[in-house]
């Protein structure tokens, strides 16, 4: 069963660096998004949202990197998505369910923003711009479902630890983040002894530095190369349905909400 350290904590207002999610909404509507915005500071390892709790707020990571988990009745969890400055937890809630049927839990401590459910169902009804880049977004989290449902289901162990180390590595931006073992075993839902020679292997290769939990990525184009297709094809994916939320070493992003009909 999974460990976590105790619940978020609230913290001074630091200034919006840069949720894509949030910045589309901005250009869309800034006098009605950024007065509801509150800045919440996140610990790693902290549960922002158990499964089957109610939720109030939708939370779009700036700078902390969040965990979406299906959580088993014998306390057993899988990771079926990771959420960055590309998007948010509790989006899908807002509009319908107000209720999570997953987890969500901190991999990266940092800022995380929180938006009352009322204000986003207002402007999702209002405004056919909104709509529509929720809707892109709900497509591009589909495919990233699906794609993770293939992966468990037919690569190995290594590749998907591969992908996952990639996955966290665009999300941290280039920091250093910690990972356990123990946890990648619980959440890829293998054994420990796999994830440990797996590590290695990645080490010994020189493609990561693996050490007391810290990760460093070293050679990211040989770790995209050890990697499954799914890496590639999430990504290519999600660049598709949403350009304006995409992923980019280079952290341009292109304006989607001012295409969309």
């Amino acid at each position: 069963m999974l460990k976590y350290l105790p619940g978020a904590f609230q913290a001074d207002r630091p200034p919006l660096r840069g949720n894509r999610l949030v910045g589309a909404l901005n250009r869309a509507s800034p006098e009605r998004i950024a007065a509801f915005l509150e800045p919440v500071e996140v610990k790693a390892g902290s549960v922002l949202c158990w499964a089957a709790q109610g939720l109030r707020y939708a939370y779009f990571p700036d700078g902390a990197v969040l965990s979406v988990l299906m959580v088993l009745t014998d306390g057993s969890a899988i990771e079926t998505a990771k959420i960055g400055r590309e998007g948010a937890f509790g989006l899908f809630e807002a509009m319908y369910t107000r209720t999570s049927f997953n987890q969500c839990m901190v991999l990266l401590g940092g800022t995380v923003y929180r938006l009352p459910f009322n204000v986003l169902r207002a402007l999702f009804e209002s405004d056919s711009k909104i709509r529509s880049l929720f809707v892109h977004y709900a497509v591009a989290s589909r495919q990233e479902f699906q794609q993770s449902a293939a992966c468990f289901a037919l690569h190995s162990v290594p590749q998907r630890i591969c992908r996952w180390l990639l996955t966290m590595d665009d999300r941290a931006e280039g920091h250093d983040f910690v990972v356990t073992h123990d946890f990648l075993s619980h959440t890829l839902g293998v054994n420990r002894k796999s994830v440990t020679l797996a590590a290695q292997a990645l080490q010994k290769e020189g493609l990561i530095s693996y050490r007391r939990a810290h990760v460093k990525i070293l050679d990211r184009p040989r770790l995209e190369e050890a990697c499954c297709e799914c890496y590639a094809a999430s990504q290519q994916s999600f660049k598709f349905c949403t350009p304006a939320l995409s992923f980019g070493h280079n952290g341009h992003a292109h304006r989607l909400i001012e295409r969309a009909p």
